[in-house]
């Protein structure tokens, strides 16, 4: 695999593009949207700015992972002649189902489709396509260029081939490659989520703050972020929508979320995305603030 499209420019999308235009692959990012292509490439150069003042690559590694990126707004552009198409997009299933339905017409029958998401159905996604073999989940997580892990999600008519191919690929990368199986939430999610979830629930009962909750999360249990700050930074709107996923597939009321976190999303209290969740990201990005409407 040579060539890799990337469809999403924001923190998931512009973080894997990243990856693979950093180890020599040929990237195409996709997006809808200009501007956030030219966020996504901003925040890529930024991050890649952080590493060259850590000494980790030098500036000719920033000007040829740079150089590896081709921005598109236009998808059949973007996806020509591609080895492997990585879906990036909201977690959403409706907008999952028609990029992949778009992606199996435009793409070369031999490309490869996979999907980013956290926890929606890769059998699903597949069913939407005419190359159910050729489809597969790349969990990346968040921040991209930081964190080891992917899960890689076998649908139900996933190929020995293709997992292989993406194991292999997802080594190359630099990354440690786990399969799992297709289930909601796969592993990753389906063992946070529900502490995240607890922790909303703790918070809303008022067992202990937020802080006090991080604390004893991270200094316990050496976690090392607490479960709320860790909320803010995935998103609440997120951590919901895999909720929600979880409780759909399984039909259990242990993944029902918690009303505060429906109460949050609702009110556009976010995390950091939007400046305000369980912390007050104001003046900062670290979770040193707690908001105000959990101090009164």
């Amino acid at each position: 695999m040579n060539i890799i499209a990337v469809i999403g420019a924001g923190t998931m999308g512009n973080g894997i593009a990243h990856v693979f235009a950093q180890n020599g692959f040929q990237v195409h990012l996709i997006d809808v949207s200009k501007e956030a292509l030219d966020r996504g490439l901003a925040t890529i150069a930024k991050n890649l700015d952080r590493m060259v003042a850590k000494e980790k690559i030098s500036e000719t590694d920033k000007d040829n992972t740079l150089a590896n990126i081709k921005s598109f707004t236009e998808l059949k552009a973007g996806v020509s002649k591609v080895d492997l198409a990585i879906e990036a997009a909201t977690e959403n299933m409706t907008i999952k189902l028609k990029i992949f339905k778009e992606l199996d017409e435009v793409c070369d029958a031999t490309t490869i489709l996979a999907s980013n998401t956290s926890s929606i159905s890769i059998t699903q996604i597949a069913a939407a396509t005419s190359r159910p073999e050729k489809v597969i989940g790349m969990h990346f997580m968040n921040p991209v260029p930081i964190m080891k892990l992917v899960e890689i999600i076998r649908g139900y008519s996933t190929s020995n081939e293709t997992t292989t191919a993406i194991m292999e690929l997802s080594k190359k990368l630099g990354k440690t490659p786990t399969e799992v199986n297709d289930y909601p939430g796969f592993v990753a999610n389906r063992i946070l989520m529900p502490m995240i979830n607890e922790a909303i629930e703790t918070l809303h009962h008022g067992v202990a703050g937020v802080q006090e909750i991080d604390t004893v999360m991270k200094l316990g249990m050496a976690h090392p972020m607490g479960p709320l700050q860790l909320a803010d930074f995935i998103g609440l709107d997120v951590c919901l929508s895999i909720l929600n996923v979880m409780h759909d597939g399984f039909k259990n009321p242990k993944y029902a979320p918690s009303p505060l976190l429906v109460n949050m999303v609702m009110a556009g209290k976010k995390g950091v995305k939007s400046g305000e969740g369980f912390y007050d990201y104001a003046e900062s990005r670290k979770a040193e603030v707690v908001s105000s409407q959990f101090t009164n």
